[in-house]
């Protein structure tokens, strides 16, 4: 009996899990590659008013993958989506999704953006060849955060990518593994 209402109760949390992530999850998603572009351009804004050292580190990007905003829940059971691009110079190179699983001790719902300067042509190559970038696998990202952004100019970014989270909204709590993928999409 004990097990029985245990597997009913890991269906349940999953289920939930499930859903709430399905129900948030459209608002990560742009309408069109117009509307896309746009959020692109708005959160490229929002990061450089908020932190110059990103500002300072674009100007000397090879690329640039912006996901202005991705939609996390969990509960038990996670994940996440969100839609971005990949800017070289002034033109949209392509589009992208990012996407996350993840299993632990976690509960609640949040939402955020983040860019990844690609700072080497290594890089660049690497996400344009690949069929989807695993973080931990293939160049070295460096997650900036406060501490590390008001040290970090364009003479001592030595590393392959610097990502950036902002814009962050909501309650998540977690101790949890998790995995992020990102791969191109075709708009």
């Amino acid at each position: 009996m004990i097990n029985i209402r245990r597997n009913f109760l890991n269906v349940l949390f999953v289920t939930a899990a499930s859903l709430s992530l399905c129900a948030i999850s459209s608002s990560a998603i742009a309408a069109t590659a117009e509307d896309l572009d746009k959020d692109v351009a708005q959160a490229l804004q929002t990061l450089y008013k908020t932190n110059p050292a990103a500002e300072s580190i674009g100007k000397k990007a090879k690329a640039v993958l912006v996901f202005p905003k991705i939609v996390k829940a969990g509960l038990i059971f996670g994940g996440s989506y969100g839609e971005g691009a990949l800017t070289k110079g002034s033109t949209h190179a392509g589009y992208y999704n990012s996407v996350s699983a993840s299993w632990g001790w976690q509960a609640g719902a949040e939402s955020y953006g983040y860019v990844v300067f690609l700072m080497s042509d290594k890089a660049v190559k690497y996400l344009d060849k690949s069929k989807g970038w695993e973080f931990g696998v293939g160049p070295t990202v460096v997650v900036v955060n406060e501490g590390i952004a008001k040290n970090l100019t364009t003479t001592t970014a030595k590393d392959d990518a610097y990502a950036f989270i902002f814009d962050q909204q909501g309650l998540m709590v977690s101790l949890s593994i998790e995995g992020t993928k990102i791969s191109r999409i075709k708009r």
